[in-house]
C-alpha cells in the first residue's frame, strides 16, 4: 500500500486540522492502474500465414471502411444506415452519456456535500379582556458541510468514473465493429442463399428432365420401373430443398432489416444486390496483428475496466482512516418584541470508525478480488482476440486455396453429367450413372458456393478480429436528434449532450485516469 499522509494517528483533532489546510491533502491511498501483463504477448510475431504486408506493399483496404474492400455500394449504404439507425448502437450512445452523468456526480463530491437552508416563521396571538396581543418570531439560517478529501476518496471515485466513461466509449466502438460485420455477413449471407435457390433449381430442372426421359422409357416398355422411381426420387428431394433455402433467404432480410431498426422484410435495397458473389483479391495487412490487437475496442474497454475497479479500492481503503469535515452556519433570526440577530458558526469535525468488525477489511478484499477478475479477464479477452485473428488469417488462406480446386471439380461434374446422359440415352450405360453424376453436380456446384461464402465470412471475420470497422462519433451523433430532443424536453441536460468527447484516449496510463 502506497503511504499516507500525515502519517501521525497521536494528532489532536485541532492539528490535524491545521495540516489538511497547510498540506491541501496528500497522495490518495490504494493503487495506482497498472497496464496488466500478457507475458506471450511481447513474443507474438506472425505473418497471419502471409498476409501482412512486406514493406514494399500495400494494404488492400482501410480498416476503419474495410468494407469497400468488396466494392459494393449496396453493402456501403447498408453499413451506414445501420449506423444511423442501429438500436443497440444507440443503447451504447446513451450508455456513453449516463457514464459521463455519472463522472459528473463523482466531480462533484470534492466540492462541499452539505449545502442547505433552512427557514421559519411563527406567529402568536393571545386574546385578552377583549384586546389582542400578537408577536411574531422568525428564523433563517445558510449552512455548509465539506468533508475534505484528505485520504483521496473521492478522487480514487472519480478515477474510477472516469475509467468507466472511457470503457463506455470504447464499448461504444467495439458495437460498430459488430455491426459493420453482422450487415457484411448477413448481407452476404443473403446472397449466397439465393444463390443456393438458383443452383436448387437449375439442378431441379436437369433432374424434371431426366424424370420425364425415364418415365417416356418406361411408358413405352422400353426402361424398367426402378429407373423411373429413382429419378423420380432424386427429383422431389431436390425440389424440398428450396422451401428451407427460401426460409433462410426470409430470415437473413428480417435480420438485416433489425439491424437497420425496421419492421420485417423492409429492405429495398436487396432489390439491386449483385447477381453473384464478389471476387476478393488476397487480404494483405500493413500493421502487426500484435500492434492491432491492442487497439482493438474491447481491448481497450476491458483495460479500462480494470483502471476503474484499481481505483475502487483506494476508495475502500479510505474508510480505514477519519473522515475530516469542515462545517459552518450563517443564520439570522428575530422576532416583533427584539431586534433581529446575526450569528455565524464555523468549525471542523472527524469521524472514525474505530470497530467495523472486519467489514472494511472485507470490502478491501472484495475490491482487491474484482480487481484480480478484472485483469484475468483482460487477460482472457487478448487471448481470446488473438485467436480469433489466426483463426480467421488461416480460413482466408485456406478458404481461397480450396477456391480453384472445387470451380474444376464443378466443371468436371458438368462434363461427367453430359457424358452419363449420352451414353444412358445411346444405351451403352444404365440410368445409375446419371443419377451418380447428378449428385455429384449438385454436391460440388453446392460446395463450391459454400466455400466461397465461407471466404468472404472469413475475410469479414478477420477485419473484425483485427478491430476495423469503427470512427470516433461525435457527441451529437451518439444518438438521433429526435431523441435527443425528447429527452430534453423531460430533463435539463446542460451541456452533456453538446460537449464534445474526448479525443484521442484509447488506454489508460499507468498512474491516474484522465479526466471527462
Amino acid at each position: 500500500m502506497k503511504p499516507y499522509c500525515p502519517g501521525n494517528g497521536t494528532l489532536r483533532p485541532a492539528l490535524v486540522l491545521a495540516a489538511v489546510l497547510s498540506l491541501g491533502g496528500c497522495a490518495a491511498i490504494g493503487p495506482d492502474y497498472e497496464e496488466p501483463d500478457v507475458a506471450w504477448l511481447e513474443d507474438w510475431q506472425t505473418d497471419l500465414y502471409g498476409q501482412v504486408a512486406t514493406p514494399d506493399k500495400q494494404a488492400e483496404a482501410d480498416l476503419r471502411f474495410w468494407w469497400h474492400l468488396f466494392d459494393d455500394p449496396v453493402l456501403n449504404d447498408l453499413v451506414d444506415k445501420a449506423r444511423q439507425e442501429n438500436l443497440s448502437l444507440r443503447l451504447a450512445g446513451l450508455r456513453i452519456l449516463e457514464s459521463r452523468a455519472a463522472a459528473g456526480i463523482a466531480e462533484s463530491t470534492l466540492y462541499p456535500q452539505v449545502q442547505q437552508a433552512t427557514g421559519s416563521a411563527a406567529s402568536v396571538t393571545n386574546l385578552e379582556g377583549g384586546r389582542t396581543n400578537g408577536f411574531g418570531d422568525y428564523s433563517l439560517g445558510v449552512g455548509a458541510g465539506w468533508e475534505l478529501d484528505f485520504w483521496g476518496k473521492f478522487r480514487r471515485s472519480i478515477e474510477s468514473a472516469d475509467a468507466a466513461f472511457f470503457a463506455s466509449i470504447a464499448n461504444q466502438q467495439d458495437l460498430q465493429v459488430l455491426l459493420s460485420a453482422q450487415v457484411a455477413n448477413l448481407y452476404y449471407l443473403y446472397l449466397a442463399t439465393r444463390q443456393q435457390i438458383r443452383i436448387a433449381r437449375q439442378n431441379a430442372d436437369i433432374q424434371r428432365r431426366s424424370y420425364e426421359i425415364t418415365r417416356e422409357l418406361f411408358d413405352s416398355g422400353q426402361d424398367s420401373e426402378l429407373d423411373l422411381q429413382q429419378a423420380r426420387t432424386q427429383y422431389l428431394i431436390t425440389l424440398s430443398s428450396i422451401p428451407s433455402l427460401e426460409s433462410a433467404l426470409v430470415e437473413a432480410t428480417n435480420g438485416l432489416a433489425v439491424l437497420l431498426n425496421r419492421k420485417p422484410g423492409d429492405v429495398p435495397e436487396l432489390e439491386n444486390v449483385p447477381d453473384d458473389l464478389p471476387d476478393v483479391a488476397p487480404i494483405l495487412i500493413s500493421e502487426i496483428p500484435a500492434s492491432l490487437l491492442q487497439r482493438r475496442p474491447d481491448i481497450r474497454a476491458s483495460a479500462w475496466a480494470v483502471a476503474a475497479q484499481s481505483a475502487q479500492i483506494g476508495v475502500a481503503k479510505a474508510d480505514y482512516y477519519p473522515a475530516i469535515s469542515l462545517f459552518g452556519t450563517l443564520g439570522l433570526s428575530g422576532n416583533t418584541l427584539t431586534t433581529d440577530r446575526t450569528s455565524l458558526t464555523a468549525g471542523s469535525s472527524f469521524t472514525w470508525n474505530l470497530f467495523d468488525y472486519g467489514r472494511i477489511a472485507n470490502n478491501v478484499r472484495l475490491q482487491d478480488a474484482r480487481l484480480q477478475q478484472a485483469i484475468t479477464g483482460y487477460q482472457s479477452t487478448v487471448l481470446q482476440a488473438a485467436a480469433e485473428i489466426d483463426n480467421a488469417a488461416i480460413n482466408v488462406v485456406k478458404t481461397h486455396e480450396r477456391k480453384e480446386i472445387l470451380v474444376e471439380s464443378v466443371q468436371a461434374a458438368g462434363r461427367s453429367l453430359d457424358i452419363a446422359r449420352t451414353r444412358y440415352q445411346e444405351g451403352y450405360a444404365d440410368f445409375q450413372r446419371v443419377l451418380d453424376a447428378q449428385r455429384t453436380l449438385f454436391s460440388q456446384a453446392e460446395r463450391e458456393l459454400s466455400n466461397r461464402a465461407n471466404h468472404l465470412t472469413a475475410i469479414v471475420s478477420l477485419y473484425q478480429a483485427l478491430g476495423g470497422g469503427w470512427l470516433e462519433t461525435p457527441v451529437e451523433e451518439l444518438i438521433p436528434e429526435a431523441v435527443q430532443e425528447q429527452m430534453k424536453s423531460r430533463t435539463k441536460w446542460g451541456d452533456l449532450m453538446d460537449r464534445p468527447l474526448p479525443a484521442g484516449v484509447e488506454r489508460p496510463v499507468e498512474k491516474e485516469a484522465e479526466g471527462s
